[in-house]
């Protein structure tokens, strides 16, 4: 089925609530379950927010806005997707949780209905493994605003069928979303990186570097991004962003959480940031640069190693999901394989 009407969303939270708001806008039915009712209701008013604010900056009209809103059910009761033509879990990154909810799917939905999950890092094979038909499951991982930001994952593991992967892509084609396309390897194409990112940054600050504010701003400027790490974990929470690091520490040491990460995370605390930080010394600015570099360097390498995206696909990534000026791979190539080999010999 590539006719896709209706879209369900297994979970009204902060990504499911975006991934609703993006199907809306693509003209698509949209179906948002949860268990908590405030949880629905919180949904909605940000659903209606958004269409709103469309209609201020004149992208849609008054009719539009309405259309949008009458195009989304709110329920409680799982059975309500039944007649989904595409059913999202965005769910919490856990598996027991997302398999358990994809056991429950398979006995609802039609037998030509295409599943996927939102999964930051897990492992789609693993989650498939809930099902009778694991062929018709793959990887949307959405990037927090989803409702904004326009870059989605696609993930394909060993069993997903071709025709699931052609109904996602015109599905995203139709919600204006860049596919970014790769195989089912811990951390995908981007949090493969982005996860070491920020894990190096909690490193930064571990070892006396500097502060959270202090290093986003050398973040901000050797990535040429708009927002540094700290802040960037603010955004998505800092626990969230800990379970997703978590996920990829059987990778080996260089991928175990920070302490401070550890400690931010398992308090569901945010970062301190100033607002006016004060400059550090250039020894200290450019091991911080170096570091980040490094770190998102090593990653890249190996995940160009395992072939789980293509080069161009994880720099459009960078820029689409992260506001990178520059993808990692055209980094590493601009400088050069012995600045590219100092920056990881100090994160590995």
């Amino acid at each position: 089925m590539t006719n896709i009407q209706t879209i369900a969303v297994i979970g009204a939270g902060t990504m499911g609530g975006g991934i609703a708001i993006s199907a809306l806008a693509g003209r698509f039915n949209a179906i948002l379950i949860d268990a908590s009712q405030d949880a629905l209701e919180q949904a909605q008013l940000r659903v209606q927010k958004f269409f709103n604010r469309q209609v201020e900056k004149g992208h849609i009209t008054p009719e539009q806005a309405r259309d949008a809103q009458h195009r989304l059910q709110l329920s409680t009761d799982m059975a309500t997707v039944s007649g989904a033509d595409l059913v999202i879990e965005a769910v919490f990154e856990d598996i027991k949780i997302k398999t358990s909810v994809f056991s429950r799917l398979e006995k609802i939905v039609a037998s030509d209905c295409h599943l996927a999950t939102n999964t930051s890092a897990l492992n789609v094979s693993a989650i498939g493994g809930a099902l009778r038909r694991p062929e018709r499951l793959c990887g949307l991982h959405f990037f927090s605003p989803a409702e904004i930001n326009p870059a989605v994952e696609v993930v394909r593991s060993e069993a997903t069928q071709e025709s699931t992967i052609a109904a996602v892509l015109s599905v995203l084609e139709q919600c204006r979303k860049t596919p970014i396309e790769c195989r089912d390897h811990s951390g995908f194409a981007l949090n493969r990186f982005f996860c070491p990112y920020t894990n190096e940054a909690a490193r930064c600050l571990d070892d006396g570097l500097g502060t959270p504010a202090q290093i986003d701003a050398v973040a901000k400027e050797a990535f040429g991004v708009p927002i540094g790490p700290f802040a960037v974990m603010n955004i998505v929470k800092p626990r969230i962003n800990l379970a997703a690091i978590h996920n990829l520490a059987h990778l080996g040491p260089f991928y175990a959480p920070a302490p401070s990460l550890i400690a931010c995370g398992d308090s569901d605390g945010s970062w301190p940031l100033d607002d006016a930080p004060e400059p550090l010394g250039k020894a200290a600015h450019d091991t911080i640069a170096k570091r980040l570099q490094g770190a998102v360097f090593l990653a890249v390498r190996q995940a160009l190693a395992e072939q789980v995206a293509a080069p161009e696909a994880i720099d459009l990534g960078a820029r689409k999901a992260f506001a990178f000026k520059t993808g990692p791979v055209a980094m590493m190539d601009a400088i050069g394989k012995d600045a590219v080999e100092e920056r990881i010999t100090l994160v590995s």
